[in-house]
């Protein structure tokens, strides 16, 4: 039998207000991320990197209405990532009807903060924009039928939307990323309207933190040792990384009042099925992608 799980005191109360973490000196934040315990050198000074540093998932949004431009601001940032040969294989749409919401919340796991999120941004890696240029050049997109310009189209999307959540956060709004519009690829893609060759990534909420519920707190993540490897990958000291990480988050999940979970066992429950994604690429063939 495993040994009771030992909670390493979390490094400071949860947040009463929004506004407590978006002020919190990169210190804090730092030891918030990485527990009491951590070391790190002095870094470089950088604003942009004390917004990434203070970063949370925040799955409680108030009624405030979203600043004039936010939205092209979003898509702005999102244009400025990198594109791998600038092929540019993403595209995003933006969902701001309650019943629209509604409908893609129950296709993505029933979640709440999908409805009522001001805005929802559903990522898409689009092929089909590639099909038509090169349809429109009288060019075969032999391609496109690859698994190659798929994950281009992933990465593309993926590259985009994480510059829109630090644009977003950096004005103040919180974010989370809803991985469940994978959870049935389809009905996603024709709630939307997408053509063949273009399907639904992830969807990101965005909004005002609602004050009046628990502040979400800046979670945890493994040491930097068990994720930086120098010259060759290593995982010699993985065991033991895994062993204090298990630790400090479920010393985070007490100062948040939630249930216990062990994460190294849910990580490894996880990756033993996939409940329902597992179809995955059954569901993108359906969409019109080939994956050769």
């Amino acid at each position: 039998m495993n040994a009771p799980l030992r909670a390493t005191p979390y490094p400071a109360t949860p947040p009463a207000h929004p506004d407590e973490v978006s002020n919190l000196p990169r210190e804090e934040a730092l030891r918030r991320r990485y527990g009491p315990e951590a070391t790190l050198p002095p870094m470089p000074a950088s604003t942009i990197v004390d917004t990434l540093l203070r970063h949370r998932s925040v799955r409680a949004f108030s009624d405030q209405a979203l600043p004039d431009g936010t939205l092209e601001m979003l898509v702005a940032a999102g244009q400025s990532a990198a594109s791998s040969s600038n092929v540019q294989a993403w595209s995003v749409i933006a969902v701001r009807d309650p019943a629209r919401k509604a409908r893609l919340s129950m296709l993505a796991g029933n979640q709440e903060h999908i409805r009522r999120c001001p805005l929802l941004l559903l990522w898409v890696a689009d092929l089909a924009r590639l099909d038509r240029i090169a349809a429109s050049r009288d060019i075969e997109p032999h391609g496109t039928r690859y698994l190659e310009m798929l994950l281009v189209g992933v990465i593309d999307a993926a590259l985009a939307a994480q510059n829109a959540v630090l644009a977003a956060e950096s004005i103040g709004l919180g974010t989370v990323y809803i991985g469940a519009m994978r959870n049935e690829p389809e009905k996603v893609a024709a709630e939307v309207g997408l053509p063949a060759d273009a399907m639904i990534v992830f969807g990101l909420c965005v909004g005002f933190e609602d004050p009046s519920a628990q502040t979400a707190d800046i979670k945890p993540r493994l040491s930097q040792r068990a994720v930086l490897h120098h010259e060759q990958y290593s995982a010699q000291s993985e065991p033991a990384d895994v062993s204090a990480y298990d630790e400090t988050i479920a010393g985070f999940q007490a100062s948040q009042g939630m249930r216990a979970a062990d994460w190294s066992l849910q990580t490894a429950k996880r990756v033993h099925e996939l409940r329902g994604r597992e179809r995955l690429s059954e569901a993108l063939r359906a969409l019109g992608f080939g994956m050769r």
